[in-house]
C-alpha cells in the first residue's frame, strides 16, 4: 500500500506593534475609530505622494529575524508587486522581493505525541511591506473597503516545506506567536488579524522501501482565510485527506491552486489559480532608497531577549521545574517574569528565616524540587482559579512577587496547610496585604498545641459516636472523615499529621 507524505510550508504574515503606518504618519493601531478615518493621502495612494519608511517597523523587522537566527542583509530594498484589487488602492502594494530584510533561517520546534519529536524548521525569508485595506461583505451583495488598516506595517515569514503534519504547523504559529510576544514587536492576536497565515500543502508517493516515488515536490494548494490555530489545523487535515483521496484515485492535482477554508462546512473551497512571482511584475520601488541594515543589526542584537524555548530549559534548570510547567509560564511573558521574581524572593527569605540552616541559596538547592511543586501548583492552579473568578490576570492582581514567596515560605514550613492556605490567598488578592499579617489578623496560623488540638479531638469524638463504632467494627476509612470533622472545627487550622495521630491513639484507647 503506498504511503503518502503531506508537505507543508506556510507563508504568515505579523502585523507590526508600531504607532504609526508603514509609509505614513497615520495611526497604525488605533481602535474603535469610524471606518475611513486613519487615512492620509499617502496611504490611500493619491497621485504625487512620497512614502517614507517607518523606521521603527524596519528594526522590528530585524529583530524578528534574529531571533527566527536568519542572516540580516547588509542591503536591503523595496518593491512594487503589482495586483489590482479594490483593497490596494495604489494597484500595487509596496513590498519586498529579491532583497529581503532576513534569509535563510531555522526555527526549531518539540513535538509532543508527533512522529518526530523535534523538528528544525527553515525560513525561506522575512521582508516587509504594508497591509492591504479591510473588505466587508454587507448582506445585500454589495462590498465594503475600510482602508484604517491599509498600510499597516507587516513582517512576511516565509518557511521551507518543512512541516510533515497539521500538528507541528500548529506548534511552529504558537512558537512563532510567543517569540513576537517576547520581542515586543506584535500582539501576534491571530484571532484579531494580527497574526495571519496561508499554509501550502501538497502530497508524496513513498515506495515500499521509503525513497520518494516520482517527483520530489508536487504542485500544492495554499490555504487561505484562516483566522485561529485550530482552523489552520483542520484546514490542513481537510486538505491533506481530499488530497490523499485524489492520488488514490489516480488523479492527484495537476496545477498549484488557492482554496479557501470554510469554517461553516469544514471544507476547503476552490478560489483561484494561484499567481507566480511573474504574475506581480514586480520592479524596485523609485520612491523610497535602499536600506542599509549592518548598523541596525548590531544594534538590535544587544536588544534580543532571552527567547521562550531558552527560558523554558533555564527555568528548569534553575528552580526545579517540571517541562509542563515551565512551558505553562513561559507561555506568558508577565506570567514568567512574576515567577522568576518570586522565586528570587523566596531564595532570598528562606536564607532569613533563622531555623533554616545554610549558606546563601543552599536551602533553596535542597528543597529545589519540593519549592518547585508548591509555587507552580499555587500559581498555576489556585491562584489561576481564583483570578479566573474574579476575571483579573497576573498584569492587574494586587499580589506582588515579594509577598507570595512569602506566603510559599508559610506553606512550606507548615504555617499554613492548603485550606487556610486559600484563604489567606483570597485576602491577598482583595487588599494586597502581606500574608503573615493576614494570617495573624484572621488567626489562619496552624493549629500545632497538642493540648487544644486533643480538646477538639474529643469534641469531634463524642459528636460522631455511631462512626466511631462503625470506625471500631473495621471501617477504617472512616479516619478521613474524623479528620475532616477535626478540620471543619478548626476551619482548617489543625496540623493534618498530628491530627491524624492523635485520633488514632485517641480511637484505639476507646476500646
Amino acid at each position: 500500500m503506498p504511503i503518502y507524505e503531506s508537505i507543508i510550508g506556510l507563508e504568515i504574515h505579523i502585523q507590526l506593534k508600531t504607532k504609526t503606518k508603514m509609509f505614513c504618519g497615520c495611526s497604525a493601531h488605533e481602535t474603535n475609530v469610524q471606518p475611513n478615518t486613519n487615512v492620509c493621502a499617502i496611504c490611500l495612494g493619491q497621485p504625487g505622494v512620497l512614502p517614507v519608511p517607518n523606521e521603527q517597523a524596519i528594526r522590528f523587522g530585524v529583530l524578528m529575524g534574529l531571533a527566527l537566527n536568519c542572516t540580516i542583509a547588509e542591503r536591503s530594498k523595496f518593491d512594487r508587486k503589482n495586483y489590482f484589487y479594490p483593497d490596494l488602492p495604489k494597484a500595487y502594494q509596496i513590498s519586498q522581493f529579491d532583497m529581503p530584510i532576513a534569509s535563510n533561517g531555522f526555527l526549531d520546534i518539540e513535538i509532543p505525541n508527533g512522529e518526530r519529536k523535534q523538528a528544525r524548521i527553515g525560513i525561506t525569508r522575512a521582508h516587509l511591506e504594508e497591509d492591504a485595506a479591510k473588505s466587508f461583505h454587507t448582506e445585500n451583495g454589495k462590498t465594503c473597503v475600510d482602508f484604517n488598516r491599509g498600510g499597516t506595517p507587516l513582517i512576511e515569514i516565509v518557511t521551507e516545506p518543512d512541516f510533515r503534519s497539521p500538528q507541528e504547523t500548529k506548534i511552529f504559529l504558537q512558537e512563532l506567536r510567543l517569540i513576537a510576544r517576547y520581542l515586543g514587536v506584535s500582539d501576534a492576536d491571530m484571532e484579531k488579524g494580527h497574526l495571519r497565515c496561508d499554509a501550502n500543502v501538497s502530497l508524496r508517493k513513498h515506495n515500499e522501501d521509503g525513497t520518494v516515488f516520482g517527483a520530489t515536490f508536487n504542485p500544492k494548494t495554499e490555504i487561505k482565510n484562516m483566522n485561529s490555530f485550530r482552523h489552520v489545523e483542520r484546514a490542513l487535515e481537510y486538505e491533506i485527506e481530499r488530497q490523499t483521496q485524489l492520488w488514490e484515485e489516480e488523479n492527484p492535482p495537476k496545477t498549484s491552486t488557492t482554496r479557501g477554508w470554510n469554517d461553516a462546512k469544514q471544507t476547503t473551497e476552490e478560489q483561484r489559480s494561484k499567481e507566480d512571482a511573474a504574475d506581480y511584475r514586480y520592479f524596485p520601488e523609485p520612491d523610497i532608497p535602499a536600506l542599509e541594515l549592518v548598523d541596525i543589526a548590531e544594534e538590535m542584537k544587544k536588544e534580543l531577549p532571552e527567547l521562550p524555548a531558552a527560558r523554558r530549559i533555564r527555568m528548569q534548570q534553575e528552580y526545579g521545574l517540571k517541562l509542563s510547567d515551565a512551558r505553562q509560564i513561559c507561555d506568558d511573558p508577565t506570567l514568567a517574569n512574576f515567577t522568576e521574581q518570586t522565586f528570587s524572593e523566596l531564595i532570598a527569605w528562606l536564607d532569613s528565616l533563622p531555623e533554616l540552616e545554610g549558606s546563601e541559596g543552599e536551602v533553596f538547592e535542597k528543597e529545589k524540587e519540593k519549592l518547585a511543586r508548591l509555587v507552580s501548583g499555587w500559581l498555576l492552579s489556585k491562584l489561576a482559579g481564583l483570578m479566573s473568578e474574579r476575571s483579573i490576570d497576573i498584569r492587574t492582581i494586587k499580589i506582588t512577587p515579594e509577598n507570595f514567596a512569602e506566603f510559599i515560605v508559610l506553606i512550606a514550613t507548615k504555617k499554613l496547610n492548603n485550606a487556610t492556605g486559600l484563604k489567606v490567598l483570597n485576602s491577598m488578592l482583595d487588599d494586597g496585604n502581606d500574608p503573615t499579617h493576614i494570617m495573624e489578623d484572621q488567626q489562619l496560623g496552624q493549629m500545632d498545641d497538642a493540648g487544644e488540638l486533643a480538646e477538639v479531638v474529643d469534641r469531634v469524638l463524642s459528636a460522631h459516636p455511631v462512626e466511631v463504632a462503625r470506625y471500631q467494627a473495621g471501617e477504617e476509612q472512616l479516619l478521613t472523615f474524623l479528620i475532616g470533622m477535626v478540620m471543619k472545627e478548626t476551619e482548617g487550622a489543625a496540623e493534618p499529621a498530628l491530627t491524624r495521630n492523635m485520633l488514632l491513639v485517641k480511637l484505639k484507647n476507646l476500646k
